[in-house]
């Protein structure tokens, strides 16, 4: 059994971190809410938005790691209670702290996995877009014959296609972030127990 200075080290341990780990995920999440709105918006607004969709899949598994990174918030404000919790008379246990952790552990994996999937689709749909562009400094000419409206040649990268590929890394990383914080959590709580 953990000694009471133990216990509240991890107390103190599980508020800090999850307060850490609460305010980085919030933070990201709000970049990635507000690209997502952006890209949403912009992408209506695009003239040519029907070359955007093979955006689609990326921008989709993106919001669904958008929604896992949430419920980690969420995650984190419990770990922030039940560090609170330590410190009172009727605390919980190893184990319910232990899969608290792991809920969360499991919540930034599938995270995790949804974001890098959706970062691939991303990044293909980008890659074929850029071996389309014309060679050159702006990606983009304008062929114009005599007498005639001009035409846009290539498929130019634009700022919100380009914003995509910025909330799927905010997502990521959001993610990440909690990954980590909850692995070390649980490494410290496993620890003070066998040390004993």
């Amino acid at each position: 059994m953990a000694d009471r200075l133990d216990i509240q080290r991890i107390s103190a341990a599980l508020r800090r971190l999850g307060w850490l780990r609460l305010w980085a995920q919030v933070l990201l999440a709000v970049v990635v809410l507000g690209v997502l709105l952006f890209n949403n918006i912009g992408g209506r607004m695009a003239a040519n938005s029907s070359r955007a969709l093979g955006l689609g899949p990326g921008l989709s598994l993106t919001t669904l790691a958008f929604f896992l990174l949430i419920w980690s918030i969420w995650q984190s404000g419990l770990l922030i209670r039940c560090g609170r919790a330590l410190d009172a008379p009727v605390r919980p246990s190893k184990g319910e702290t232990s899969r608290l952790i792991k809920r969360g552990i499991l919540a930034d994996l599938a995270g995790l996995t949804l974001a890098v999937l959706g970062y691939q689709s991303l990044a293909g749909s980008l890659c074929i877009q850029a071996s389309q562009q014309v060679p050159g400094f702006f990606g983009a000419q304008i062929q114009m014959a005599p007498g005639t409206a001009g035409r846009v040649v290539g498929l130019p990268i634009t700022s919100i296609e380009m914003f995509s590929v910025l909330g799927n890394t905010q997502v990521l990383f959001g993610h990440l972030i909690g990954l980590w914080i909850s692995l070390w959590l649980l490494q410290r709580i496993h620890r003070s127990s066998t040390a004993n």
